[in-house]
Order: structure tokens, then C-alpha cells, then sequence
């Protein structure tokens, strides 16, 4: 399970919205010193506040807004995500351009063919995305509330527009 914490920000039947603060993985990697998404990271750009509907299933629970609360999400559904996202594009153009070259074709048909091939790939990404995107499998879930340890503060700040 990927957790993340989060800040409430409303209520409804069987969902929460929450406020998630986005970060990169620059803690954990060993060359952070030499990486550009590292110097992104420290100068501010990036993290970046995203705001979610994630799924409250447990019986009982009486979240309220501004409470901080930790989200999950199976990694098989990002695994999964990801090799669709990636595996279906790629996969179409190289069929597509193989098939072309099978059939005698050109270098620049063949090309054309390996773009077009990619382009139904992305169109089969995107179907695939809008029919998933209503499966509680691919949703985030509560998973319980945040217990904040002794003086450690919450990167989570308050907005007064809410």
C-alpha cells in the first residue's frame, strides 16, 4: 500500500476531499546530489498541493474537515496503471511499424505507420482510462487518521479561502 497524508477539506457520503501535499522521491535516492529533480525540489517547485476524492469505506468514521488523515493505495493498481500508461503506446507502435515494414514498405511510411500505430495506442490509454475511472480498485482509500508524533509540524498549511 502507497500512503500519503492529507488534510481534509469536506465530507460527503462514502468520500472525503482531501488536500495532499505532492513530493518527489529525492529523500530516499542515493543521487540527489547530481539529479535536476533534486534542485527542483529545493527550490520550492516540487511540491505541489493536489486535491483528491478518496473513498471512506469505513463503518462509522466521522471524519471532519481540517482533520489529517493518511490515504492508501494498492501499488498493484499503480503497477498496473503504469504498464498501460506506458506498455500499450509503445507496444502499438512497434506493431504497427513492424507491420508496415513486413508488408515491404518504405522508411518514411513505415515511420508514419509507427506514429499512427502509437496514436491508436494513446486512443486505447484513454479508453481504457474513462472505463477505469469509476473502479474502486484504481481509488484511493482512508486508511486511518494521522497521528502526528511530538514536535513534528505538518507541511500541510491552512487556507483562509476555504
Amino acid at each position: 500500500m502507497i500512503e500519503e497524508r492529507g488534510r481534509i477539506l469536506s465530507v460527503e457520503q462514502g468520500a472525503v476531499w482531501v488536500e495532499t501535499i505532492r513530493r518527489s522521491a529525492c529523500d530516499s535516492c542515493q543521487a540527489r546530489n547530481g539529479c535536476g529533480q533534486s534542485v527542483l525540489q529545493r527550490f520550492g517547485l516540487g511540491a505541489r498541493q493536489g486535491f483528491i476524492r478518496v473513498i471512506d469505506d469505513q463503518p462509522g468514521s466521522s471524519y471532519q474537515p481540517g482533520e489529517e488523515i493518511i490515504i492508501g493505495i494498492p501499488e498493484n493498481a499503480v503497477v498496473s496503471g503504469s504498464a498501460v500508461i506506458y506498455l500499450i503506446p509503445l507496444l502499438a507502435l512497434f506493431a504497427a511499424a513492424l507491420l508496415a515494414q513486413a508488408l515491404g514498405a518504405g522508411e518514411p511510411v513505415t515511420i508514419v505507420a509507427g506514429l499512427f500505430g502509437m496514436g491508436i495506442g494513446f486512443a486505447v490509454v484513454r479508453w481504457h482510462g474513462r472505463r477505469s475511472v469509476s473502479n474502486p480498485a484504481f481509488m484511493p482509500r482512508v486508511l486511518k487518521r494521522a497521528m502526528a508524533p511530538v514536535g513534528v509540524v505538518s507541511d500541510i498549511r491552512e487556507r483562509s479561502e476555504y
